[in-house]
């Protein structure tokens, strides 16, 4: 994330500070406001600020700003492209936007399409068109692509092979109404004046928090159980504890789990050398 914080004595000493403790670094820039764009990646995927913010005061002020500032922002972009899906070829509008609007907007429409073909009775056409969607990205990755834009692909095939899927199994199973288990069991995005992500019984709010261009997990069958019951401890105000061997992807589940909501997710090891450094 670039903070630009102003020239002022104190403050620059704050934020070089905060650099030493922020997993994904923080850049500073003395005496230059911060309106530059929001840059929380190792690859650049970059969301533009809604709003110009000045750095400047207390520390613990300006920096609570710059999170609310995030998420506004993120927020606004979400709107504007969900505004632009309809308008533009399906290849030319992921190129457009960040990686993490892109995901939460395709899927969007994704959970919308599946239940308007539901209503009309005409599944078999929503899976012959996320097919089509599918060899469209398939065909994209092909050409001339930047690092970022490739990155962004790799996480959008990895959904829209899931989404794929999905609509077949829901063809299989014949389904008649979007109240049927085959459809509320999964992971669902709904536009309703805000990003809802519902699963079964529970609906959580959409975090936007910037996550940056990341890769997603290949979702199997456990990983929609897993899913299922995490989001309903969540929706109950619950904790959740996923059990296993190691290395079978608890963690890795967690976190990805976290990323489809754009909620921040912090793994530490709870060992006897457990300090305040290793928190961060």
């Amino acid at each position: 994330m670039s903070v630009q914080p102003s020239g002022e004595s104190g403050y620059t000493a704050y934020a070089l500070i905060l650099q030493r403790h922020s997993a994904s670094g923080i850049p500073v820039h003395a005496s230059e406001p911060c309106h530059k764009d929001i840059n929380c990646s190792t690859v650049y995927s970059q969301v533009p600020l809604d709003k110009p913010m000045m750095p400047a005061g207390n520390v613990e002020l300006w920096l609570g700003e710059v999170e609310r500032r995030m998420k506004a922002s993120v927020r606004t972009q979400i709107v504007a492209a969900m505004h632009a899906y309809p308008t533009r070829p399906r290849p030319q509008w992921v190129r457009e936007w960040p990686a993490m609007v892109v995901l939460a907007v395709t899927q969007i429409f994704w959970a919308r399409g599946v239940e308007e073909t539901v209503a009309a009775g005409n599944v078999q056409a929503y899976l012959e068109r996320c097919t089509s969607d599918l060899m469209d990205l398939t065909d994209l990755v092909q050409g001339q692509l930047t690092n970022a834009e490739r990155l962004t692909l790799g996480a959008l095939i990895t959904m829209d092979v899931h989404a794929r899927d999905v609509v077949q199994e829901l063809v299989d199973a014949g389904l008649q109404r979007v109240t049927d288990f085959e459809w509320v069991s999964r992971l669902r995005y709904y536009w309703r004046d805000d990003i809802l992500v519902d699963m079964a019984q529970a609906s959580i709010a959409y975090g936007y928090e910037y996550l940056g261009n990341s890769l997603r997990l290949v979702i199997t069958p456990l990983t929609d159980r897993c899913y299922m019951t995490l989001m309903s401890a969540m929706h109950l105000n619950l904790g959740g504890a996923p059990a296993g061997p190691a290395g079978t992807g608890k963690t890795e589940t967690t976190k990805d789990l976290a990323k489809a909501l754009a909620k921040q997710c912090v793994v530490f090891n709870c060992s006897d050398g457990l300090d305040y450094r290793a928190m961060g």
